[in-house]
């Protein structure tokens, strides 16, 4: 039997290559799996809510981190809302839910100047909210979820589970409404994306 070594080397460097490759699509699947678990330094049912929250908004900056400074500002009509104006919204939603829960109160003058256009978004927002690369607003809302995982490493489920002071909501639901808030936006901004010229 007449063997070949050139083939027969071949055949042991494709296998290799093989085993390697199979073993890199195995690492990586392990690795990537979607697994919501608390942080560490967090209560459990907060922990869990940071997870949530914080896969949203990966989710939300992967979408957008590569847009120019057109499509950031691109408007699919006059009712619309542009990428940049919305980041700035899901900020501002996160700003006052934090002094909602942890303060028990709303904006105050110095906040509401800051904050409103963005929070109600409209008219205001389409004239004032535009010509900013796409990290100056994401920059805005990394510095907001800081000090919200902040806040909410210093609290315990029980405060989770308590009442809203003045409301009719625990806190809770008042983060679980930032969650899907940010959900919904998310939807919102890839449709925007798909649809940009």
């Amino acid at each position: 039997m007449d063997i070949n070594p050139i083939k027969e080397n071949m055949k042991s460097i494709v296998k290799t290559m093989l085993i390697v490759a199979i073993s890199i699509i195995g690492f990586s699947t392990l690795k990537a799996q979607n697994v919501i678990k608390a942080p560490r330094g967090y209560s459990m049912q907060i922990g869990t809510t940071v997870a949530m929250l914080e896969d949203l908004k990966r989710r939300v900056t992967n979408s957008v981190a590569n847009l120019s400074v057109e499509e950031t500002d691109s408007l699919l009509d006059n009712k619309a809302n542009r990428i940049g104006a919305l980041i700035l919204h899901l900020a501002a939603t996160e700003k006052y839910y934090q002094v909602y829960t942890f303060e028990g109160r709303g904006f105050n003058k110095s906040e509401k100047a800051k904050w409103e256009s963005a929070l109600n978004l409209g008219e205001d927002a389409q004239e004032n909210i535009k010509g900013k690369p796409i990290s100056y607003y994401l920059d805005i809302w990394d510095e907001v979820r800081k000090e919200t995982l902040s806040l909410l490493k210093t609290k315990d489920d029980k405060w989770f589970e308590s009442m809203v002071s003045e409301s009719n909501m625990n806190n809770y639901w008042a983060w679980y409404h930032v969650m899907e808030h940010q959900a919904n936006h998310m939807g919102q901004i890839r449709l925007i994306i798909k649809r940009i010229d």
